[in-house]
């Protein structure tokens, strides 16, 4: 029979605080692993836009093998494979930390090599023309204008990363859907605990959507540009009013 007391119980009535805990887990991984990554992919898509190959072909290699192999086998071969070709044992947490900053990484440098292609190569001709340097010309010209590309994935990346926290659980880090199978497993209701996850889940990706609606508008050029227009807009207003004034006091 299905309890839904206990998901109650645990949802608002836990005295032990288990998935306030694990939701702290989900939480701290994916904003970590998500800063990692987003820096990570920064480094490796300047080095695939590099025409150096000793640069250019290591990022390749590297964002092949990430994006080609599954996450739950990186966060595998990091847990089981490295203490057997070394003597290199990491815990559990920082194996799903690694492998989620790693893999981050090789999806994020496609997404900001693609923000970085979509801004006008004219307009780095024009920094050069300029006397900038290309560091310089990257850090004030071509980086601010690529960010409001980036964003809507970097979002969505996000978002996916708090609900793939999850693999986490398969090596026993106790996040949201490793607390679940825990104590589920201890006093059998398990389905009523990953109900209650699931609530977290939800909770938590449907509050970065309104943070991420939130930044993208702040960001969008339509309503910086909007912006800029209204003293115009206003200006031109009052003139046209002060004209119509003066003419009806000539009259």
């Amino acid at each position: 029979m299905f309890q839904w007391d206990q998901v109650w119980y645990y949802l608002f009535q836990d005295p032990n605080l288990y998935f306030l805990k694990g939701a702290w887990t989900t939480l701290w991984i994916s904003v970590v692993a998500q800063a990692i990554g987003v820096v990570l992919g920064l480094l490796l898509a300047l080095m695939r836009s590099s025409k150096n190959p000793v640069l250019n072909y290591p990022a390749g290699a590297y964002i092949w093998f990430f994006r080609g192999s599954p996450l739950l086998v990186q966060v595998l071969l990091l847990f089981d494979g490295l203490p057997r070709v070394s003597s290199i044992v990491l815990p559990a947490w920082a194996c799903v930390l690694i492998s989620f900053s790693l893999n981050e990484g090789a999806y994020m440098s496609e997404i900001i090599r693609a923000a970085l292609s979509a801004v006008d190569p004219g307009q780095l001709e024009a920094s050069k023309a300029l006397g900038m340097r290309y560091s310089l010309s990257m850090r004030r010209i071509i980086v601010p204008q690529a960010v409001r590309v980036i964003i809507p994935p970097l979002g969505n990346e996000f978002n996916n990363m708090l609900k793939s926290t999850s693999i986490a659980s398969v090596i026993g880090v106790l996040d949201l859907t490793g607390t679940a199978q825990i104590y589920g497993s201890q006093q059998f209701i398990i389905f009523e605990l990953l109900i209650v996850a699931t609530v977290y889940y939800l909770f938590f990706t449907t509050v970065w959507e309104f943070i991420q609606r939130w930044i993208e508008r702040r960001f969008d050029p339509d309503r910086m540009n909007a912006a800029i227009k209204m003293p115009e807009q206003k200006s031109m207003l009052a003139r046209a009013v002060g004209v119509n004034a003066m003419s009806s006091q000539r009259r």
